[in-house]
């Protein structure tokens, strides 16, 4: 068995996409997913799967394209691989409330088509791009078109997802 984090793209936040996380918990359990935990009620759940992670992707995304009638985006990450998206911070001197990873299916290369950029920095990394807010996420106007594609988590959560994942590996 196989620890995994599915972040959930778009839910439960500004006012979208609302689902109760005991839904996901009942949709991750009806999938065979195992020890299933969520954090916070923004689409983060911790579970075990005999799965690969491909399998875990495409099932949950069914499961929410059925629950919601439009595709939901989920981004699947093992045990291993976010506590590697923490250890790779490059702003790992900066608050973890104003670093963010936006998590990607695929590498994101370097991001082109940044609009209204300000004092925030960048930096890609394997399937993430981390971005530093000195003011914050919510005052920045900061656009990165690859980001639509995927979905942001602060370092904190992220720290917290790995130690949930470890705790159930």
């Amino acid at each position: 068995m196989t620890a995994f984090i599915a972040l959930l793209r778009a839910v439960n936040v500004g006012g979208t996409g609302k689902l109760p996380m005991g839904e996901l918990v009942a949709m991750c359990e009806g999938l065979g997913h195992d020890r299933v935990r969520t954090w916070i009620a923004s689409g983060n759940v911790v579970f075990t799967s005999d799965q690969d992670a491909a399998a875990v992707k495409a099932g949950l995304e069914a499961r929410l394209f059925a629950w919601a009638g439009k595709p939901v985006g989920v981004m699947v990450r093992t045990a291993d691989e976010m506590r590697a998206v923490l250890q790779a911070n490059p702003f790992a001197g900066q608050p973890g409330n104003r670093t963010v990873a936006i998590f990607l299916d695929a590498p994101p290369g370097e991001p082109d088509g940044i609009r209204n950029r300000k004092d925030e920095e960048i930096h890609p990394g394997a399937r993430e791009i981390y971005v530093h807010y000195p003011g914050g996420m919510g005052q920045s106007k900061l656009v990165i078109p690859a980001a639509k594609a995927g979905t942001a988590r602060n370092m904190n959560t992220i720290a917290k997802l790995a130690d949930m994942a470890d705790a159930i590996s």
